[in-house]
């Protein structure tokens, strides 16, 4: 049974910090080794730390697991660990490079810190995927070597105001290693996109475009028309190598 103060999670409330009075610990999904499935570094041999909740709903989202309560049992989806625990899960795959992922990794990121710290020092390295609407801290920051930043765009369900967060657009595109990542499910969210990249004054090179869908066919289909998008657009593309490869399987 978790602790007590958690029990919020029952009801579908998703802000945490991330912090047990007892001790630092992290809320965990999952732990797994694999490829990079998507964005910039696609294809690329990493663990993958995946932690629970989530400060965006998003009606298309894949890892609903981690913080949908209304369809999940949160109990059996989310474990409590410290840092050691799951710094002996990490190094046990024997690769040096570490994706942090969600839910929203940034609403557990002052306990994060002292685990990336002790990861940094065996020579990782470090990219931390976030939805853009929380601010990092400055330890955080001086840690992490690659942002895979994925603004959510009007498909997702979430309100502009929930979504994009001004702030932080501009905090994010001030670092030499964020990458910007849209999930696009027609050819409007890609006028979208433009529109955000033109009122952050995002650099193209760094803005990738990928279809969403969590089976091969609805990849493939969207991937068509999204290619020839992203070549007029100057816009990198990403497909989901990881549906691809084994369809929507957890661990993968």
């Amino acid at each position: 049974m978790m602790d007590n103060q958690f029990d919020d999670f029952q009801k579908g409330v998703v802000h945490f910090t991330g912090v047990s009075p007892k001790e630092e610990r992290l809320l965990i999904s999952e732990i797994f080794y694999s490829v990079q499935g998507e964005g910039i570094t696609v294809g690329r041999p990493s663990v993958f730390l995946r932690l629970g909740s989530c400060n965006l709903h998003c009606v298309w989202c894949d890892t609903a697991y981690t913080w949908d309560w209304n369809r999940y049992n949160n109990e059996k989806e989310l474990v409590f660990m410290n840092k050691d625990d799951i710094r002996d899960r990490v190094l046990r795959y024997r690769c040096r490079r570490l994706v942090v992922t969600g839910g929203e990794p940034l609403l557990q990121q002052s306990a994060l810190v002292e685990l990336l710290n002790d990861l940094k020092e065996r020579d990782f390295y470090i990219e931390i995927e976030t939805n853009g609407t929380l601010r990092p801290i400055a330890p955080l920051v001086a840690i992490t070597d690659q942002w895979n930043v994925s603004p959510k765009l009007k498909n997702s369900g979430n309100s502009e105001e929930e979504r994009e967060q001004k702030s932080c657009y501009r905090v994010f595109s001030s670092f030499s290693g964020s990458f910007f990542k849209y999930v696009i499910q027609n050819p409007e969210d890609v006028t979208e996109v433009d529109g955000l990249v033109a009122r952050y004054a995002l650099n193209k090179e760094r803005v990738i475009l990928m279809p969403e869908g969590v089976s091969r066919d609805v990849i493939s289909e969207r991937e068509v028309w999204l290619k020839k998008m992203c070549t007029e657009r100057d816009y990198n593309f990403s497909s989901r190598l990881h549906i691809r490869l084994w369809d929507n399987i957890r661990g993968t």
